[in-house]
Parts: structure tokens; C-alpha cells; sequence
């Protein structure tokens, strides 16, 4: 009888392995396709508040001092002038442009997948599993500031991560300062 048992519960064990392995793949190929999506958007421009679940999308960018002005002698320096005026130009209002926004191209990639995550990287931080650094796989989501309100960023392996920062979306060596303690996995392997 014990043998019967040994037998079945083995059986039932190989029958159960093929399952596991589908789902560890469908997961791998889920993460892939992630980080593929969210790459395949380098050189995209940042644009705050832009992007969706389509892609990239009306957000805004702010426009720097006017090229040329630090060479016509429009410097911040009020003594600089001959006449004493502060001829440092206005501030520009920002301007409308198509992107992404860190948040904007997590949103993006994860859609891919059929995941809904959150608009905001604060938001985003509270969803998924919080990791330490050293256990950081591909896939894995790097924020920074307080509770991962400023920026988030996603691993992408080989100490590089993707993510949409000015001027564009770029693939880079991961910054750890600003660093939140934790990463987040949103797909478990």
C-alpha cells in the first residue's frame, strides 16, 4: 500500500511539473516583453505628465533661458550690466509636448502585459512586492524620493535601467542616489 501511495503521489508530481514550468515560462515571457516594450521607446522625449496605456502622450516640457542669451552677456549678474539691470530673461511657460514621463513609460510597458498600474510613481510604489536591491531581477521597478513620489525607473539587468528622464528615454547604469530602500516586482517569477 505504501508503494501504491509513493507511486501515485510521484506520478501526480511529474504531472504537476509541466504545469509549473508553463507558468514560470508564461511569467519570463510576460517580463521580456516588459522590459522589451518599455526599450523599444529610446529617444522618445520626456514630457511630464505624458504618456498612457497606448503609448506616448500630450504632457508638457519646460523650455530652457533662449539659446544664445549667456553669449550676449544675459547673465544672472545684476552688476554685470553697464547699467546696472538684471537682464536675466523671464522664465519660460512650458510647452506642450508628445512623451513620456517615468511614470507615463511604466504605465506603457506594463500594459503589455494586460497589467494595470497606477499614473503616479508614489502609486506605483505601493503595488507589488517590495524587494531589497540585492535581490533585484529584470522587470523590477527602482523609484526615488520619499515613498517613490519623484521618479521610478525599471531594471532592466546587467546594472542598467530603463527610464524616461530629460531629454529622452534612455537606457543607463542604475542610480542608487535618491534611492527609495526597496524595489518593487510586479511580476513574480
Amino acid at each position: 500500500m505504501k508503494r501504491i501511495c509513493a507511486v501515485m503521489i510521484a506520478l501526480a508530481l511529474l504531472g504537476a511539473t509541466p504545469a509549473i514550468a508553463t507558468a514560470d515560462a508564461t511569467r519570463q515571457q510576460a517580463i521580456n516583453f516588459v522590459i522589451q516594450r518599455a526599450r523599444a521607446q529610446r529617444g522618445v522625449p520626456y514630457a511630464y505628465g505624458g504618456g498612457n496605456t497606448s503609448g506616448p502622450s500630450l504632457g508638457t516640457a519646460s523650455v530652457d533661458t533662449p539659446a544664445g542669451a549667456a553669449d550676449a552677456g544675459l547673465g544672472t549678474d545684476p552688476l554685470a550690466s553697464p547699467v546696472g539691470l538684471n537682464l536675466t530673461p523671464a522664465p519660460q511657460p512650458p510647452v506642450s509636448r508628445v512623451g513620456f514621463d517615468s511614470s507615463g513609460l511604466v504605465l506603457y510597458a506594463f500594459a503589455g502585459a494586460g497589467i494595470k498600474m497606477p499614473r503616479s510613481s508614489g502609486e506605483q510604489y505601493k503595488v507589488g512586492r517590495k524587494i531589497l536591491p540585492s535581490e533585484a531581477l529584470p522587470g523590477d521597478l527602482i523609484f526615488y524620493g520619499p515613498e517613490g513620489s519623484q521618479s521610478v525607473a525599471m531594471f532592466v539587468g546587467n546594472g542598467q535601467m530603463v527610464e524616461a528622464t530629460d531629454p529622452a528615454v534612455t537606457v543607463s547604469p542604475v542610480r542608487t542616489d535618491g534611492m527609495t530602500p526597496y524595489l518593487t516586482r510586479i511580476i513574480e517569477y
